[in-house]
């Protein structure tokens, strides 16, 4: 039984948008033991009994998929663990679309089925690559945020760097406040000067910094490179606003390889009652 695609991805859509899959479910009459009895009986073909395991492992990689790439898990929300599950169903929804393709090819070649039916596979095939696409975007965007929290872990550790050098990591403490009020303005003073929301990576807690023991609420990290234009642009607003922050320069080895602006006050470890 082959799966049907139902929705095709949507141009402009958000970075993960809709499920492109329809849920297959269960025909009715389709016992999978009733079904492995008759086909070792001699009743049925075993091609019967492959199509409904092939179905049984669709829905679950779907499921999967639908709840942690299309569903309503936010990027802070997402642990490690089910990235990995996320990447790991999208890779098997691919390789069973890819086999099945090729089988289809091989019936094409043999004169047993139209070469016009191979759309359908292709389709499906392209479709189940776009979905690894973008569950191994949303995994590195993840260990990219893992990164952000590490280094923030380990300021204290980082070595000074030369005098003629700039430094890993810059920090600026302002008043030691930072505000829901402060954080709007600034969110709107950068869509007004350039045009596109500001690219932030966590905002408060996320599933990454509490699994390290690191307590994130009202901080914010944005994912800019604090030397180039938009991330310059950034300090300096918060400097005037006198908004402390933490700028994180380049790769640190074994800490970050991934450059961000660390808005609030450090993060403090948190407590066995948190």
């Amino acid at each position: 039984m082959r799966l049907i695609l139902a929705l095709a991805l949507l141009a402009g859509a958000a970075a993960f948008p809709q499920n492109p899959y329809s849920m297959p479910s269960p025909a009715s009459g389709t016992d999978p033991e009733e079904v492995r009895r008759l086909v070792e009986a001699g009743v049925l073909p075993r091609s019967r009994l492959n199509d409904l395991e092939r179905a049984a492992k669709d829905r679950e990689d779907l499921a999967t998929l639908d709840h942690l790439l299309y569903g309503s898990v936010t990027i802070e929300e997402l642990t490690v663990e089910q990235a990995q599950q996320m990447v790991a169903a999208a890779e098997r929804l691919t390789a069973r679309r890819k086999s099945e393709l090729e089988h289809a090819r091989s019936l094409v070649e043999a004169g047993a089925l139209a070469r016009t039916a191979l759309t359908a596979y292709v389709f499906d095939y392209d479709q189940s690559r776009r979905t690894l696409d973008l569950a191994n975007s949303r995994a590195r965007l993840l260990q990219e945020l893992a990164e952000m929290a590490r280094a923030e872990l380990n300021v204290e550790t980082i070595p000074e760097a030369p005098p003629q050098e700039l430094k890993l990591v810059e920090r600026f403490d302002g008043d030691g406040i930072f505000t829901n009020g402060l954080f709007k303005r600034v969110v709107l003073a950068f869509e007004k000067k350039f045009n596109r929301p500001l690219p932030v990576s966590a905002r408060g807690e996320t599933a990454i910094h509490r699994m390290l023991g690191y307590d994130h609420r009202g901080r914010v990290d944005v994912a800019l490179n604090p030397d180039q234009e938009e991330g310059a642009w950034l300090r300096e607003y918060l400097e005037a606003l006198r908004v402390p922050y933490f700028a994180f320069r380049a790769a640190i080895p074994g800490k970050s390889t991934a450059p961000h602006i660390h808005i609030g006050p450090p993060s403090a470890r948190l407590r066995a009652a948190d």
